[in-house]
């Protein structure tokens, strides 16, 4: 059975969605297959930062009203081939589906998957319940700001609450030179609030938006960027490996810096 976990926050913006299409491809390239969720219901955009949303054809409810069946709901990716995406509707509201039906879906694909990681919509009200529901695992995504570290702090009370005991912390678009003029929350600051176990930190890059409006994840890149480099080593440490964390403050494009991320990868 595949690993079921659930990518979250409570705040919205955060970046959950772009972590779990990054998360979901730099896996595949590990070897992996992945099915995506798509658990936000009315408001999906998973298969838009992936490049896949003149493909979609059926989603998640048709599944479950048997209109079609699960195989025929997937959207596998070209790119690669080991990853597939399960479609929230666009025009259903998150009360259109259950916990249970949640866990049925989710059972389903980790008969097939060796991951399946879900997009859990912002919020802590029905989409939330609806995502966490099957999940064995969970990453939560925050920014090094006060509402979402404290939007992330009421969403790990619930997680345990219902039983999702492993928890890593992915902390997203990191200034350093704001936290060096003491602007911004350390990542050190974030973890000692969360006091959960800190997976990967994301630096803030415009890169990112630029791969998100194009549909093309960052770790698909031929030479990895600094935010491709670091979803790649989340994923490597989802497979168990013992990665440094990126050096931040290190200077990217000289000689020296470079040297340094080589041997820290």
């Amino acid at each position: 059975m595949g690993r079921v976990i659930v990518i979250t926050s409570g705040k919205g913006g955060v970046g959950k969605t772009t972590t779990t299409a990054n998360l979901g491809m730099a896996l595949t390239r590990l070897g992996r297959t992945v099915a995506l969720i798509d658990a936000d219901f009315g408001l999906r955009n998973l298969d838009l930062l992936l490049g896949l949303e003149n493909r979609v054809v059926y989603t998640a409810l048709d599944v479950l009203a048997g209109d079609c069946r699960l195989e025929q709901a997937l959207v596998r990716d070209k790119r690669q081939p080991n990853l597939a995406l399960l479609p929230a509707a666009q025009n259903r509201n998150k009360d259109a589906i259950t916990p249970d039906q949640m866990r049925h879906l989710a059972g389903l694909l980790s008969e097939k998957f060796d991951y399946v990681l879900i997009d859990c919509p912002a919020g802590i009200e029905t989409g939330f319940k609806n995502a966490i529901a099957p999940a064995q695992e969970a990453l939560l995504v925050t920014t090094p700001e006060i509402a979402a570290v404290r939007d992330a702090d009421r969403v790990i009370g619930l997680l345990e609450a219902h039983g999702i005991r492993k928890i890593g912390l992915i902390v997203n678009r990191i200034r350093p030179q704001m936290v060096q003029s003491n602007h911004m929350m350390s990542v050190s600051d974030v973890q000692e609030i969360l006091a959960i176990p800190l997976v990967g930190l994301i630096p803030d890059d415009e890169r990112v938006i630029i791969s998100t409006n194009r549909g093309e994840p960052l770790v698909l890149e031929a030479n990895l960027s600094l935010p491709g480099m670091a979803f790649q080593n989340i994923a490597r440490r989802l497979e168990g490996e013992k990665v440094p964390l990126l050096d931040l403050d290190a200077p990217y494009n000289t000689l020296m810096g470079r040297l340094r991320r080589f041997f820290s990868r």
